[in-house]
């Protein structure tokens, strides 16, 4: 499914600018590998040029502290074969977290695996270690490799996981790459605040990036939910609630290179 066209234009050459829809799949990612992957066919619609789905989807971390490595796979394991198949048949991109085998068996690493039109991975850099949590004594943390950057319908989409959104850094690395969409799979846990660092965090990824960004979460009640789509002057475009859902908007290249003349602050900065 290629990108939707639109009446504007990025230039002014009357080429017209990619418009992405978008679906967001707020849903609970179960404890058996097996049952996840079934639901995939179920969940994926075929109406979206890029679905993503939360962090650890295709297997959820269970209980504080578990051991997650017995559930780790390749990237073309079961989840990934199933994940390709069922993004093909529905002509769409398709972004979904799983926990994937590493150099250390008993540490492996929490990453996202693109498929469909485009084909990635990105294994999480920042484990966490946080809010009494310690992700890194179950999980090894991702190289710093090359920004995760692909091109999805035209549009550069770069990919972060949940703890991740903390650090402005990588956001500005994956613009400074060429990223113009900031696609942000997650289990936020929930708990006092959490909602409120959830909605300022992406709002502010977006604003300081004059990019939109696409935050994807489980739900409650374990996990925060409010799954959000965020345009480049940092508007909300649409937000979930706390349960399971399906969030739909329209990532307009138009709307991006409209916020970034009223805000030029890429080109105007010194550092």
């Amino acid at each position: 499914m290629s990108a939707a066209a639109t009446a504007g234009t990025v230039d002014g050459t009357g080429a017209p600018a990619p418009v992405l829809r978008v679906a967001l799949v707020q849903e609970a990612a179960g404890l058996e590998p097996a049952e996840n992957r079934g639901r995939l066919a179920g969940l994926v619609p075929d109406d979206a040029d890029l679905v993503v789905l939360p962090e650890v989807f295709a297997r959820d971390f269970g209980a504080a502290g578990s051991d997650v490595a017995p559930f780790a796979e390749a990237v073309d394991g079961p989840f990934g074969t199933e994940l390709a198949r069922v993004a093909a048949a529905r002509g769409t991109t398709v972004v979904a977290g799983m926990i994937e085998t590493s150099p250390d068996p008993a540490r492996p690493y929490n990453t996202l695996l693109v498929r469909g039109g485009a084909t990635a991975e990105y294994r999480k850099i920042h484990l966490y270690d946080s809010f009494g949590y310690r992700e890194s004594d179950r999980l090894t943390a991702g190289p710093l490799d090359e920004p995760a950057v692909v091109e999805v319908g035209g549009v550069r989409v770069g990919l972060m996981t949940c703890y991740d959104l903390r650090f402005p850094e990588l956001a500005r690395r994956l613009v400074d790459a060429g990223a113009e969409v900031l696609v942000v799979p997650a289990a936020w846990v929930a708990g006092d605040r959490k909602v409120d660092h959830w909605r300022t965090l992406v709002r502010a990824r977006a604003i300081e990036n004059t990019v939109h960004v696409l935050a994807c979460g489980q739900p409650g009640p374990r996990y925060s939910g409010h799954s959000l789509v965020v345009d480049p002057l940092g508007d909300v475009l649409a937000e979930a609630g706390e349960g399971p859902t399906v969030l739909r908007a329209e990532v307009d290249a138009v709307r991006l290179a409209e916020a970034r003349r009223t805000n030029p602050s890429l080109s105007n900065r010194r550092l």
